[in-house]
């Protein structure tokens, strides 16, 4: 089974994902508004549509190196993908969520929390499929594998890309107590798989 029409498919699901991030972004109106005043202080949607932008960018680059290692498919690594794409399709929704709660001054500081917990779970489930799709690929069907690699360097891989769970999961249990760190902690994992090691690319 040919690769192409899985990149193809996913490359769509993602373009759509990350175009509709923007829709999250206000666009201050009326006759008494001071427009660099309004747009400073919804500082969160912009930090938000930033961290996930980036994000969803980064996971299409990686998604890209990873199928890029595939000489075929199966139907395993398709219904895994199609997991994948799901998880990623969550992210404007809780992008959405945390940055509406996260600037808004009338909110009260549990929403906030709950926010930051819908935002860094949503990731953490994303990263958790990648992390599941790419063990399916090097791990379980190396004989899918073009050119073919070592287990060792099959391992290796796996291991730097699934690195990220770790901090995930450091953000879902800081949600409760900061919605700041939660935000401020996938930024810096979208910034550590921006870097072409990360991937083993």
């Amino acid at each position: 089974m040919s690769t192409a029409r899985l990149e193809a498919f996913s490359d769509g699901v993602i373009a759509v994902a990350i175009t509709l991030l923007v829709l999250n972004l206000p666009i201050p109106s009326g006759p008494s508004v001071r427009l660099a005043h309004e747009l400073a202080s919804h500082w969160s949607q912009f930090a938000a549509y930033v961290v996930s932008f980036v994000t969803i960018g980064i996971v299409w680059i990686n998604h890209h190196s990873m199928i890029a290692r595939l000489a075929r498919g199966n139907h395993r690594i398709l219904m895994l993908n199609l997991l994948l794409l799901m998880t990623i399709g969550l992210i404007p929704f809780s992008t959405g969520v945390l940055a509406t709660y996260l600037g808004h001054s009338g909110s009260r500081p549990a929403d906030q929390h709950i926010a930051a917990l819908v935002y860094a779970g949503a990731m953490l489930l994303m990263a958790l499929a990648f992390s599941l799709l790419n063990w399916n690929i090097l791990m379980r069907s190396p004989d899918l594998v073009d050119p073919p690699l070592s287990e060792t360097e099959r391992r290796r891989i796996f291991l730097r890309a699934a690195s990220g769970i770790v901090p995930y999961v450091v953000a879902v249990a800081l949600a409760p107590f900061s919605a700041v760190a939660t935000l401020v902690i996938s930024a810096a994992v979208a910034a550590f798989y921006a870097l072409p090691v990360a991937s083993g690319r």
